[in-house]
């Protein structure tokens, strides 16, 4: 489709020819997976094999990120293609907000009717020392009856959170320094704050 357009004119919908890269990159993460469980497994192979399929996938998305920025620098992207990406991403940060969406529901539903529920009188034949609390606040006071989960406390603000929330913040911090770098044509500035 993109060869039946003339030289130097731009295509109505750039389609890109056949890639081995999906191929190669499945492969890569492949010998990631097959490591990583002949690893949990105790092979003395399996770390080798989960290094080659990192550093197999990561040159295979190197190529992969190479040819997809030669052909928009090359002017093969119209504003089709823009409107394609931005559309992309959008879904991709809905399906991120259903996604976290899904894990506090679930968290909520466990929290608010799973565990009174375990804990009522008609599971007490099932599980006799099961005590319905949230965090387990108290040594043997865990919700587990055969006593294998130890008790934990909800976690306070100071080091990790405050941690995690710094990283954050910074991130949000130079991804926004880079953006006008990008827009300015400062590729080193932009790459070096990405």
């Amino acid at each position: 489709m993109s060869t039946a357009v003339p030289k130097g004119q731009t295509p109505y919908y750039f389609v890109p020819a056949p890639s081995r890269h999906p191929m190669m990159a499945a492969c890569g993460l492949f010998f990631v997976i097959l490591g990583a469980g002949q690893w949990v497994n105790g092979s003395t192979w399996a770390p080798y094999a989960v290094l080659l399929g990192l550093v197999w996938w990561l040159v295979v998305l190197k190529q992969w990120f190479s040819d997809a920025i030669s052909e928009s620098e090359s002017g093969l992207y119209s504003d089709r293609i823009d409107v394609s990406y931005r559309w992309s991403m959008a879904w991709f940060i809905f399906s991120e907000v259903m996604f976290f969406g899904a894990f506090f529901g679930a968290l909520f539903w466990a929290r608010l009717y799973v565990l009174p529920a375990l804990g009522s009188i008609d599971n007490a034949l099932l599980w006799p020392d099961f005590k319905a609390i949230w965090p387990s606040v108290a040594p043997g006071m865990t919700a587990s009856p055969a006593g294998t989960v130890e008790p934990f406390l909800t976690i306070g603000p100071w080091p990790i959170p405050t941690i995690h929330t710094a990283l954050l913040l910074t991130s949000g911090l130079t991804l926004t320094i880079a953006h006008p770098a990008m827009r300015g044509n400062h590729r080193g500035t932009c790459i070096g704050f990405l």
